[in-house]
């Protein structure tokens, strides 16, 4: 028995050299957030302070084949409260000349490009239980379904500054159902970067489409449309613009549930950066005309925000915060308990 052990011991020890030798590079990046924050909603809904303590850990995974084609992907681990595992992440491989293909999860193209527009940094925010459909992201008429592809081009593909990417994906097989559900999709985005005077200026945006699967009545209107954007940087200065127009839904489990939206989103924002301290202020205003499936919505919900932060680099990885948000909401034009305002103030370690 003795030698028995010996042997797998022997045996477990030689797998596990040669699996690590064997083994893809990897590479780790997390960070811890705690703060509190003190919201304060509409006169019907009672103050509130909440402790928020939110930790993220990501790992990323890549290895170069012989030919020189490079193969990675990545996995997120997010707790913030209850504890949950990001694996919508797709398989991406990397060409020598630059261009990528991702496969399985790989998004909507129109999506991947949209603007990344400067806002303001925290966990403040409003919250409420009405149903307030008004869109608050630019890309929210990009969608996909898991059996998707993405490819993007290389550096400069046609002109010097230019990026494009173009995405498809299929249906799952599923039956449908009572739930409303993204049966396939295509997208295609651009991003050009180029220099004006002493600022760097980025443009960017993308068009989607997508058809809805439905066991009920279907909607007037697949879920797509467009977004574009532009962000400029000058020096510790960064400025930028996004919108965002198209056509959504949110799915209900019960037949005749369904919602299709009719929205569009505009958002602004400013950053600047001085020493150890990034000021940052951000808005956003968006607006969705929401109904039952086949019946499109006549009365606007709205989404407007508002936010401002002071960042403080205290050391390397470490960040202290304050931020607050004002928020106007309204749900078929009438003001809802999303109305309101709420501070943060916390602090952060990343790695």
């Amino acid at each position: 028995m003795k030698k028995e052990l010996l042997m797998a011991s022997a045996l477990v020890s030689t797998l596990g050299v040669a699996s690590v030798a064997q083994a893809v590079t990897a590479t780790m990046a997390g960070s811890m957030k705690v703060g509190v924050e003190f919201e304060s909603a509409d006169d019907s809904t009672t103050d509130s302070n909440t402790v928020m303590d939110q930790s993220n850990f990501n790992i990323s995974l890549s290895e170069t084949t012989d030919a020189g084609t490079t193969i990675s992907t990545s996995f997120e681990i997010v707790d913030e409260g209850t504890v949950s595992a990001d694996d919508d992440n797709a398989i991406k491989l990397t060409f020598t000349d630059g261009s990528a293909l991702e496969l399985l999860n790989a998004g909507n193209a129109a999506g991947t490009h949209a603007a990344a527009v400067p806002g303001a940094s925290g966990e403040q925010g409003v919250g409420g239980t009405c149903t307030n459909n008004a869109p608050t992201g630019i890309d929210f008429a990009a969608g996909s379904t898991a059996l998707g592809v993405e490819w993007h081009s290389a550096a400069d593909f046609m002109a010097d500054g230019l990026k494009v990417s173009a995405s498809f994906s299929t249906d799952n097989g599923a039956a449908k159902a009572a739930a409303a559900r993204t049966e396939n999709s295509w997208g295609v985005g651009a991003t050009y970067v180029t220099t004006a005077g002493d600022s760097t200026v980025t443009i960017s945006g993308g068009l989607a489409d997508a058809e809805i699967a439905t066991n009920g009545t279907q909607a007037s209107s697949d879920k797509g449309g467009f977004n574009v954007g532009v962000v400029a940087v000058t020096g510790d200065l960064t400025v930028g613009v996004g919108y965002g127009d198209g056509d959504t839904f949110v799915s209900s489990t019960t037949n005749g549930s369904n919602q299709e939206i009719d929205g569009s989103v505009t958002t602004a924002g400013i950053k600047y950066v001085t020493g150890d301290i990034t000021l940052a202020l951000g808005m956003t205003s968006g607006e969705g005309k929401d109904g039952a499936f086949g019946t499109a919505g006549t009365t606007d919900d709205s989404m407007d925000s508002t936010s401002a932060s002071v960042t403080y680099a205290v050391a390397s990885g470490v960040s202290a915060v304050i931020g607050y948000t004002t928020v106007d909401a309204k749900n078929e034009a009438v003001n809802t308990t999303d109305d309101g305002s709420s501070w943060y103030i916390g602090a952060s370690m990343s790695f």
